[in-house]
């Protein structure tokens, strides 16, 4: 439990949203699950409303409300065609034909579901925050009378962007417009939406620039890192490095970091361990046959919390390749857990890092090899590195802090929705 406790100006009743919450990679789930575990421990009620895959919960004082969509890309059965009896409603059919024409519904699907449930209980809620759904559902929260916060780690354009220009071909080209075509209405909406809060300032600068939000609306405020589970464990095995990233996701940049891997094999006793379930089939695992890696590489997943901790401590090297990253809690991970971290200097690496990190250019396999080589040969390096990333992290990034500014934020929306009720009713 957190020591330092939230000054009071009473509990809060708060309706967390996100339409997908995977508890250990991917920045939804684990910010929601920290978030709502500090925002208890300050003394309010939180409940969470998510579609598949739900979270984990780490306090019991938490409700999770589950609002199923047809779960149509789960791990075992992606895009999947369910039986008649699945179907419910005139949502479920939107969101099965939005999928078989190639598009992402759930952002919007899941939107209209917990629109649907929160006008049931809108005097269960004294403000909702929404994690990013950003659906055109969540513009009739506010007039079912329910103040709103939204968070923006960063707009998925910059996905879109990066995976168009990784396409080959006009059909994958058109294939990526058509999956990322649920990005307009992010933006239609994040712009009507009020007060929007973002982790960093390169992705204020790409929200801006993006989405076409006014600044005004956009706070800052860095995410947090977990100290309980992320933290120095003594010995590390030689020669490891460790990385967490979507592995098939252009963005994340494993594709760089397997070529820089493979050019340092030849030469030292290196292995890379990366914390994700890549598909059989897919551009991963085509690149580790073609770059003949073999037992040089292993993919995890589904480990525990404590496991997790224990790997990345266990690391000589940590990597973070990717092209962009609005925040990047997994640099955050490797620093607290003591790692010398390499990391792009993309998006918002350089500033999360500051100078406890190296930083190379994304994409640049040829200049991570060239670093991997360096701090593998200086142990005192790495000591240096690894320090100042552990001492960055203690002094700027814990949750605790963050729940007590995301708090000071829902009570100013609070206000601000009183206002326009007072002035609606003298108009």
């Amino acid at each position: 439990m957190t020591e330092a406790v939230e000054p009071s100006q009473g509990p809060l009743r708060v309706a967390l949203l996100s339409y997908r919450s995977k508890p250990h990679c991917g920045g939804q789930g684990v910010y929601l699950r920290h978030l709502s575990r500090e925002l208890v421990d300050l003394g309010h009620r939180v409940e969470v409303f998510s579609g598949q895959p739900y979270p984990e919960l780490d306090r019991d004082e938490i409700t999770l409300t589950k609002v199923p969509s047809l779960d149509l890309y789960r791990d075992e059965d992606p895009f999947r065609t369910p039986a008649r009896e699945e179907f419910r409603d005139w949502i479920d059919v939107l969101e099965f034909a939005h999928m078989k024409t190639g598009g992402f519904p759930e952002p919007l699907t899941f939107s209209l579901r917990v629109l649907r449930e929160l006008r049931r209980r809108r005097r269960d809620f004294d403000v909702v925050h929404d994690n990013q759904v950003l659906g055109f559902g969540n513009l009739g929260i506010a007039r079912a009378g329910l103040p709103l916060v939204t968070s923006i780690h960063h707009p998925i354009s910059v996905d879109r962007r990066i995976e168009l220009e990784a396409a080959d071909g006009v059909l994958a080209k058109l294939g990526k417009l058509r999956w990322y075509g649920f990005v307009g209405m992010q933006s239609q909406v994040a712009r009507r939406i009020g007060p929007v809060l973002t982790v960093s300032g390169s992705s204020k600068v790409d929200i801006v620039k993006d989405f076409k939000v006014d600044p005004r609306d956009i706070e800052i405020l860095p995410l947090g890192v977990d100290t309980a589970i992320f933290h120095p464990r003594g010995a590390r095995v030689p020669g490891r490095i460790v990385a967490m990233a979507s592995a098939d996701a252009p963005i994340k940049g494993v594709d760089v970091l397997l070529r820089a891997v493979a050019k340092v094999a030849t030469e030292r006793d290196v292995h890379v361990v990366v914390v994700s379930k890549p598909r059989d089939d897919g551009p991963t695992a085509r690149l580790v046959r073609e770059l003949a890696l073999g037992d040089r590489v292993r993919f995890v997943s589904g480990i525990s919390d404590d496991e997790l901790g224990e790997l990345l401590a266990s690391a000589e090297v940590a990597v973070v390749p990717s092209r962009y990253e609005g925040f990047s809690l997994p640099a955050v991970e490797h620093m607290a857990s003591g790692t010398p971290l390499v990391a792009s200097r993309a998006g918002a690496l350089p500033e999360v890092v500051g100078d406890a990190a190296v930083l190379v250019a994304p994409g640049d396999a040829e200049e991570l090899a060239a670093v991997l080589r360096r701090l593998h040969d200086t142990p005192a390096e790495r000591e240096r590195v690894g320090a100042a990333g552990l001492a960055r992290v203690l002094e700027r990034y814990t949750w605790n802090a963050v729940a007590q500014a995301t708090v000071r934020h829902y009570r100013a929306a609070i206000t601000q929705q009183n206002y326009l009720r007072l002035a609606a009713g003298k108009a």
